[in-house]
Parts: C-alpha cells; structure tokens; sequence
C-alpha cells in the first residue's frame, strides 16, 4: 500500500522549476511514530479543550537572522553541491535584509497581536557570528540588529536557532566548517542522518550557547531543510537534552514539519517521563500546516493569498484546519516576506490575516512555546474526578487551561491550590468571553477556565 508523504518545510518551497527537485533530499520519507512515554489516567467526566476554548494560530519565520539575508549567501553553498538544481540569480538579491524593515514588520505584527517564532540563525551561511562579528557590517550594526530583536521581537516571538550555518557543517571543535563540500556535509542533507542522540545535542547546543552569548534565550529549535528528517527519535532527544542543557526549558519543542494534507496538526508531546517526580520531561514537536505561499525561501517568485484563505472565506488550507479546531501555524521564509525589499510576501500576510479574522472571532495567537507548554499540560496532567471535586495533578503548568465537565449550577466553582488563595470562577455569559477565573454554563455543561498550577490543585463545583 502507498504510504502518504511527509512534507518538509523544504518539499513544498517550489519557488523555481528547477528547484523543485532539490530542494530536500529527503522528499518522499513517510512520518515515523515516535514514543510518547508516560500518559497518566484522565477522568472521561472531564474533556481538555483548546485555551480559552478558541484555536491556537501562530506564526512561523524561517531563515531569519540578523541582517544577513541567508538566501543571498547561501545559494552559492548549495549550488556548490547540487549545480544542476540551484541556478537563481543570487546576485540579484539583496545582501541584507534591514532593520528598518525588522522593526516596521515587528510593530505591525505586535499592533495586531500577531505571535510565533523568529530564527536567529548564528553563524549564517558561515558569514560571521552573532557572537563575535560579522564581514561587512559594523560592531555597532551588528549590536544595535540583536537589541531590536530583544525588544521588538522576543516578547511576541519564540527565538530559534536554525542549527548553526543553515548551510555547511560545522566541526564543533574548531568552529570550522568541515572543508569538504558535499551533500554529506551540508546541514539541509545528509550529516544528520546518522548522527546519535548525543552527537546531535553537541551540534545542537553549540548553537543555542551562540545565542545564550548574546542574550536570545531559546526553548526550542527549528529544522533547516531536510536535518534529522530520517534520524526523528535522535532529534527529539537531542532538541530535548540540549534546550535543558543550555537554557534550562522546561518544556523544549522544535519545529521540523508541516502537513498540508488530511493529516492532523496538532503537537505531538513526546518522550514524557518522570511525570510523578520533581523532574518531569517532554519534548514538544510543533507541526506547520501551510507551506511558504508568501514570497518562498530565496524571495524570487510571489506567493498566494488564496492559497490560505480565498476572498470568500470559505476555501483555502487555513478553514480547513481551523474549523477542525487545531493549531493553525503558518510557515514562511524572511527572504520572501521581505522579497528583495517589495514586502509582497508581507503583503500578504495582511491580507491573510484580514480574512482569517474576518471569519473567525475564536482565533487566538500564541509563541510556539505557549502552544507546546498548552499541549504538554494537556496530555500529560492527571485528572480524577470524585462526585463535584476535580483533582489536577500537573507535571507543567499553563496559562488558560480549559475543561468541560457535566455540573449543576447551583454554586460558584472553585479553585483551591496549596499556598495559594482560593480562587472563585467567575461566570460569563458567552463562550468566547472566558478568560483564566471564569466559567460559562450551557444547560448541565459547564467551561472552565483557570491558569493551571504546576502541581495539584481542586476545582470545587
């Protein structure tokens, strides 16, 4: 029997014919089942909705760094290996992407209460380093780009690496890339394939210690292209091993997929283990579920608005996978949101924005951190229920978790946790106005939603 692809971010960036074929080596490779580990006993009296009983959206930025535009510098590294797939007129990109153009797509998307994830990719395409220096622009260029991505971005925007040059290996070492160019050596390909656990928690951390060198703490980490794409339960461990490792996450995810098919979108928490200790773990991974329709990775050729959401709001991926209640992440490439400084692949990203929320009023934009801490407590917090007393025993708190159970409604629920005041629901006349301390009731069903502590707590109905 035919088994469905497993789309990589690269697979779909079809930005040129003769792109296409190359763009991942690892187009084609079916999904593999990881372990989850350890899931404790739910109550089926009690039914884990989305926060705030609304749909996650959030919004993820690949190939971004500061200043330097990867696709100028990068496609040469590629052509080096795959001559006959990667012939576009580099030079006719621009070397830079601005700050200026940071800070105006940074303060439209804060206005708008727009959330995701921006990388920072460290030493792009072996140009220079985040930490250090980089060719062709000032100390103080360099200083003044990272300060506008800790104030402008990382308040609304989860901060990955994208490994480490997004182009060649780097030998760990020395610092170095490794001096031969080859698909083997290239992080989108090969070098990761084989790699243990504890090799790719190396190259993994030596990148996140990059960024840690210049202030940009970092939960998780994002894929370049086709890395660790046959290697999945070694990438998982090691996103796990390495996050903990440098920034002490406590719930480390990364982003490796997208699926634009029927395929489900929600976060796969994997590898839970010590749930009832004091040192509780998973790994989060967060799955895309459009493919770059903006301006694609090196920014050449315009994308679609109604590839999305079409102007009638009904067609398009993003109804699809919002009516069915998931996660709803965008994926795009910062060279063609800026798209040789045209900004047609911001453009549309407006657009798409005014159509979701143009249908949609349950929408809610959340960090990618924020949608794997949700998921973890989700699938991993115990629940017993005892006639009108619900005990939650959580190894990962989150924000605006919210139930549904069967309750009279008689009384005010209650939250009670150790050392800390009991904490009355307030109630809400409409779904979509529930708020962490509120419950809204509908016949005998009551929501409820509360921040969930780490720990146990009782809700009292």
């Amino acid at each position: 029997m035919h088994k469905p692809k497993s789309i990589t971010r690269r697979d779909i960036l079809k930005a040129a014919a003769a792109t296409v074929a190359a763009r991942s080596a690892l187009h084609g490779i079916p999904a593999v089942a990881q372990p989850k580990g350890e899931r404790p006993a739910q109550t089926s009296d009690v039914t884990v909705l989305n926060p705030q009983n609304r749909v996650p959206v959030s919004f993820i930025i690949d190939d971004s760094t500061c200043l330097v535009n990867l696709a100028y510098f990068g496609i040469p590294q590629f052509h080096e290996v795959f001559p006959d797939r990667y012939k576009q007129d580099w030079r006719s990109l621009p070397r830079e992407i601005p700050d200026a153009f940071v800070r105006k797509f940074g303060e439209w998307c804060r206005e708008h209460g727009v959330k995701g994830k921006y990388s920072i990719v460290p030493y792009p395409a072996c140009v220079g380093w985040m930490d250090r220096y980089l060719p062709g622009w000032s100390k103080k260029e360099l200083a003044d780009s990272l300060k506008l991505v800790r104030e402008l971005m990382m308040p609304d925007w989860d901060i990955h690496p994208e490994m480490i040059s997004h182009t060649r290996v780097i030998d760990t070492k020395t610092g170095r890339p490794f001096p031969e160019a080859s698909e083997q050596f290239m992080e989108n390909w090969g070098w990761s394939q084989d790699k243990s656990a504890d090799e790719l928690t190396d190259y993994m951390a030596y990148a996140l210690r990059i960024l840690k060198n210049v202030g940009l703490p970092c939960e998780g980490i994002t894929t370049p292209g086709g890395f660790g794409g046959r290697n999945r339960e070694n990438l998982a461990k090691a996103t796990l091993e390495s996050c903990r490792d440098v920034f002490n996450a406590e719930i480390p995810h990364y982003f490796r997929d997208l699926f634009t098919d029927e395929r489900s979108v929600a976060p796969l928490v994997q590898y839970a283990s010590g749930l009832d200790g004091d040192n509780p773990k998973c790994v989060v991974s967060v799955i895309g579920c459009t493919g770059d329709w903006f301006g694609g990775w090196d920014g050449l050729v315009p994308g679609s608005v109604d590839k999305f959401i079409t102007e009638d709001l009904q067609g398009g991926r993003l109804p699809q996978v919002i009516d069915k209640g998931e996660p709803a992440i965008l994926v795009c490439h910062w060279p063609g949101i800026y798209y040789n400084g045209e900004e047609i692949g911001f453009n549309i990203f407006k657009e798409v924005y005014r159509r979701m929320h143009a249908r949609y009023d349950n929408l809610l934009w959340m960090k990618n951190c924020e949608i794997a801490r949700y998921w973890a407590a989700r699938e991993l917090t115990r629940i017993d229920r005892q006639a009108r007393r619900i005990t939650f025993t959580a190894p990962f708190g989150t924000p605006r978790f919210t139930i549904r159970t069967r309750a009279r409604i008689e009384k005010t629920p209650k939250l009670m946790a150790t050392g800390k005041p009991t904490l009355p629901l307030r109630r809400v006349n409409a779904p979509l106005r529930l708020e962490p301390g509120t419950c809204h009731t509908n016949g005998r069903e009551m929501t409820l939603c509360f921040d969930l502590p780490k720990g146990k707590c009782t809700l009292m109905l």
